[in-house]
């Protein structure tokens, strides 16, 4: 595998921004593991960070380059702030940034398939919310997306009183939420509603973690569409050994061509 950290200009944000790609390599000589590239366009999984971190953080809390070195499968794992993969209310218009800006440019640069059956979408908590919010709006751009430790987070209230964070009016504003673009429950009835080609959808969230009525919500409204969706939870909290095991369920679920 080739691990590449790229700093680029972004026209959407205005502003110079980076991603971490990993791109896959054919290995015969590396101790521990072999590498796999047997396509000129590479299969790739958009893995998402979560809001207190950027685009490296999956390599340097996880092994997801050993993970998918045998699956051929490249990942691009892009930096967007703090911004809940949205356009926010007060900052940059980060949602178009990641589902037209994003793809265009990595496919620029990288060998990468546009083709809706080697596409596929992660992410945790912010992430996980990002991977599906953009899955649910793009859905003929995927044949995946899962989210971990994630929520609608536009309904999210954490404090003793209610109040909504400073942090999620910087990406929402004030709302009104329902029915819009970034409530998940209405995306997901959107989706159900419309015609053509879906992602399949995986959730997953520990039973300790301080999100985890927030996963049961979502959870309820899937359960009520007729999506292909899975979900699955276990002991566990809010951190990265819950989300180290879990990506390499996701990477097992994915619906990839695999070798023999």
């Amino acid at each position: 595998m080739a691990m590449i950290r790229c700093n680029y200009f972004s026209e959407t944000l205005g502003l110079s921004t980076s991603m971490t790609v990993i791109v896959p390599q054919a290995t015969r000589g590396q101790v521990g593991m072999q590498g796999v590239a047997n396509r000129e366009r590479h299969p790739v999984l958009w893995l998402l960070h979560g809001g207190s971190d950027d685009d490296t953080i999956w390599m340097r809390r996880t092994s997801i380059e050993r993970y998918v070195s045998e699956l051929g499968l490249a990942v691009v794992m892009p930096q967007v702030q703090l911004s809940f993969y949205t356009d926010m209310a007060y900052g940059g218009k980060y949602g178009t940034f990641l589902m037209e800006e994003l793809p265009q440019i990595a496919r620029s640069l990288f060998p990468l398939s546009d083709a809706r059956e080697d596409n596929f979408v992660a992410g945790l908590s912010m992430g996980g919310y990002g991977a599906f919010k953009w899955a649910l709006s793009k859905p003929d751009m995927f044949a995946a997306a899962a989210g971990l430790s994630t929520g609608n987070f536009p309904f999210w209230s954490p404090g003793p009183g209610g109040e909504f964070p400073p942090f999620l009016r910087l990406a929402f504003g004030d709302g009104p939420h329902v029915g819009t673009d970034n409530d998940l429950y209405h995306l997901v009835q959107s989706c159900d509603r419309a015609a053509g080609p879906k992602p399949a959808f995986y959730q997953a969230c520990g039973t300790n973690d301080f999100l985890y009525n927030l996963n049961i919500e979502l959870k309820e409204t899937f359960k009520q569409s007729s999506l292909d969706y899975t979900y699955a939870e276990e002991p566990g909290v809010h951190d990265w050994a819950f989300w180290d095991k879990t990506i390499q369920d996701v990477l097992r679920w994915l619906p990839l061509e695999r070798e023999e």
